[in-house]
């Protein structure tokens, strides 16, 4: 088959540090192109990949630094670009949310869209019902629930590649937490589940401009005369060293949040996770099995002296049966077949009203 991954300009693929989408746009590229297709990455010009690369940008827009950016701009460049050669492919897949629906149906391009963020928003619900022709992809059931009525083809959970990190089957020596410092992914929970628990957190985060003010405001006190360490944002080589070597993963959301990459990143070393219920959780995590389901700072905790019945090769062994990223692809191959077909079908129902008018 013939597929043009479309993947968002504000980081690389793969990203150098954070950036969920891009990374999880990297392991699907690569697992198509090993699993025989002809694939083509539309995505920023210092992003690498084993398919072809076509690039509309030389960097990432976040390594573009201090200079003065229209990132609507560049996506607007990006997508007309795919519309121009929209015809050399069996499908295109868009990762750039519901900025190309305007395109895809005005020049009938053979497309699915994967939504990777929040639905829960308003101001989306007229928008999507106008473009009800769209074919989506969601990453989780839970994703689905504030457009249950949307035109969705598909629920694909991301995946990893399986020997992506060496799994560690030793208990571990800390209390991780991998991520963004943001108010929805609460680290403030994680100080307090690390204090009461007696262990050591170790933070290992983002900070964006946007959520500046919120961090020094917010968490900044919170780590002073306590047993944090705050890491940083890191790359993707210091994710097995940090996962693996961690007791549990604390995963302390408070928003929908529509899949969670970081838990199976856990999982694919071994390491449980503790999770606040919400979102997708329910749907990643196998409760007292993978981790823990919890709803409050007390049960984390009680869930904390829980950990030690869990059995870290049995974590491990439900990421290889459930995430990764070969077990991600052939869901995506499935889904692309499905939406030709349909449009296959939309395309000959066209004809036959044609014909009979």
């Amino acid at each position: 088959m013939k597929i043009a991954q479309v993947a968002p300009l504000y980081e690389s693929v793969p990203p150098k540090l954070y950036g969920g989408t891009e990374r999880v746009v990297s392991y699907l590229t690569e697992e198509l192109v090993k699993q025989g297709h002809d694939v083509t990455l539309y995505a920023s010009g210092d992003s690498q990949t084993s398919a072809r690369l076509r690039s509309v940008c030389e960097k990432s827009l976040r390594l573009e630094g201090g200079k003065l950016l229209s990132p609507l701009a560049h996506h607007l460049n990006l997508i007309e670009t795919v519309a121009q050669e929209a015809d050399e492919y069996d499908l295109v897949h868009f990762h750039l949310d519901y900025l190309p629906f305007s395109q895809i149906r005005r020049l009938e391009i053979p497309a699915v869209t994967t939504l990777h963020g929040r639905l829960d928003i308003p101001d989306l619900y007229p928008l999507f019902r106008e473009f009800d022709d769209m074919r989506l992809i969601s990453i989780s059931d839970a994703q689905r629930a504030p457009m249950p009525w949307a035109s969705w083809l598909a629920t694909v959970y991301h995946g990893l590649p399986a020997d992506l990190h060496e799994p560690s089957f030793e208990r571990g020596e800390y209390l991780a937490f991998l991520g963004r410092i943001s108010p929805e992914k609460r680290v403030d929970r994680a100080i307090e589940i690390a204090k009461l628990a007696g262990m050591q957190l170790r933070v290992a985060a983002k900070i964006d401009d946007a959520d500046r003010n919120y961090f020094e405001s917010e968490i900044s006190d919170l780590l002073v005369n306590s047993d944090v360490e705050f890491v940083g944002e890191i790359g993707e080589k210091d994710k097995t060293s940090f996962l693996g070597k961690a007791a549990a993963l604390l995963f302390p959301i408070d928003w929908p949040e529509p899949f969670g990459l970081v838990m199976i990143e856990a999982m694919s070393c071994g390491t449980p996770v503790i999770a606040f219920r919400g979102g997708s959780v329910a749907e990643i995590i196998d409760d007292g099995i993978t981790g823990f389901i919890v709803e409050s700072v007390e049960e984390a905790v009680e869930a904390w002296k829980k950990i030690p019945s869990l059995d870290r090769k049995s974590v491990h062994q439900r990421f290889l049966e459930r995430f990764t990223s070969q077990k991600m692809g052939e869901k995506y191959i499935e889904a692309y077949e499905l939406g030709i077909s349909e449009k296959t079908r939309a395309a000959r129902g066209k004809r036959g009203l044609s014909l009979a008018i």
